[in-house]
């Protein structure tokens, strides 16, 4: 236990003493804080639509004044943030007074079934054009049943009936739910991608420099490989919770100014699923950190290491991409993905997917989480076998295989 401690505290102080990891943490912290603070900033600066006390104008022209009076109060209703104005003049006027910032934008209403949008710069998310042609089928509606001998109050009425209906969801919103699991999700896959290549490079260094021969006169295999592999899954998962948190703090910050609700939806996080996260990302991460130490301990040179977890690194994505498929068609509990919740190699991702976006039974939880658990044990175990071997073979040419084979000899 004194060795594992001393190898845990070493490991550490390596990847708090390095450069770029403490550079890409305050990068993405400072980041977050601009990102969220920028549309405050805009706004007090006194850009953007809608940050002025006066609404943007929108004028409304129709060489038929009936169908112009009458769709202006259909406009005002539907565009709420704008002071929506008849226009008595011409096209042309209405462009200048669009290009002398008059007016923000314009409708030329050729009919009850046409129009023209005029503004002067197209925002690609400028969705005026779209409403507009909802808010004139409305207006189609009401004036043919006027024209078919409808009275008018009777039209208003027909129109203007409100459809009330709610949906209840017995288990999960797919919807709501959808945007913060994949970014859950996505951070678990980065992190643990990211940190077990980084296990197997530094453990192929070792090996290269002859330091690890040193290394294992001094300390046993067990301790040497499960220091190094909890050292990176402490900085890894203190980097998730630094970056996480610096969200969740500038997003309370400048909330008044972050009105979108994708936002919204992504840090309404319910706190079970943040312990849920925690639970798969420490066991995710152990297995395949160290599936990622045993290969390095196996490479004879350190410019070999990219090969040598080409098969683990496919077998992580290949999980990644069986996931994000899944929550892309809404089918969360399919075949595959309730296959894929119990094998060690794709359950971190998959039964936590699950979790966030389907009903998962208790023991179902229980069962993926004790075979993750039991695997990443096992594998470490066989980890510190494969590490000690592959000391005694530097210098020769050996397959993960000839390791193995080696390992159950002894």
């Amino acid at each position: 236990m004194k060795q594992f401690g001393k190898v845990l505290k070493f490991e550490l102080k390596s990847y708090l003493r390095n450069k770029i990891f403490v550079g890409i943490t305050v990068f993405m912290i400072i980041a977050i804080a601009i990102a969220t603070s920028l549309p405050g900033i805009i706004a007090s600066l006194g850009g953007g639509k809608g940050s002025s006390d006066e609404p943007a104008v929108m004028l409304i022209y129709s060489e038929d004044s009936e169908l112009a009076k009458t769709s202006k109060s259909y406009f005002a209703a539907a565009f709420p943030d704008y002071d929506v104005r008849l226009e008595a003049g011409s096209v042309d006027s209405i462009k200048d007074k669009i290009k002398s910032e008059e007016a923000e934008c314009a409708f030329h209403l050729t009919s009850a079934s046409s129009f023209t949008y005029y503004v002067n710069n197209l925002s690609m998310y400028d969705t005026n054009s779209a409403l507009a042609s909802e808010v004139l089928r409305e207006v189609y509606r009401f004036t043919a049943m006027v024209d078919g001998g409808i009275p008018t109050e009777d039209a208003v009425d027909i129109m203007s009936v409100v459809i009330e209906g709610e949906a209840e969801a017995l288990g999960k919103d797919q919807m709501q739910n959808f945007f913060y699991t994949y970014i859950m999700i996505f951070a678990l896959y980065t992190v643990i991608l990211l940190y077990g290549q980084m296990v197997a490079t530094n453990v192929a260094s070792e090996k290269s420099s002859r330091a690890m021969e040193l290394l294992i006169t001094s300390a046993k295999p067990n301790a040497m490989m499960f220091g190094k592999v909890l050292a990176s899954c402490i900085a890894g998962f203190t980097q998730l919770v630094l970056i996480f948190g610096a969200s969740i703090l500038f997003y309370n910050i400048n909330k008044d100014s972050l009105t979108n609700p994708i936002l919204s939806s992504i840090f309404n996080i319910p706190i079970d699923l943040f312990i849920y996260m925690i639970i798969f990302f420490i066991l995710g991460f152990l297995i395949y950190a160290f599936l990622f130490g045993a290969i390095g301990s196996c490479a004879s040179k350190l410019e070999d290491i990219n090969t040598s977890v080409m098969p683990i690194t496919f077998l992580f994505v290949a999980g990644f991409l069986i996931v994000v498929f899944s929550m892309s068609s809404g089918t969360v509990d399919n075949t595959v993905m309730k296959i894929a919740s119990y094998v060690p190699f794709t359950s971190p991702m998959a039964m936590f997917t699950r979790i966030c976006m389907s009903t998962v039974m208790w023991y179902e939880i229980l069962i993926s989480t004790v075979i993750l658990a039991a695997s990443a044990l096992g594998v470490g175990v066989l980890s510190a076998r494969i590490y000690r071997t592959g000391v005694l073979l530097y210098g020769t040419k050996s397959s993960i295989l000839t390791v193995l084979k080696t390992v159950f000899k002894h």
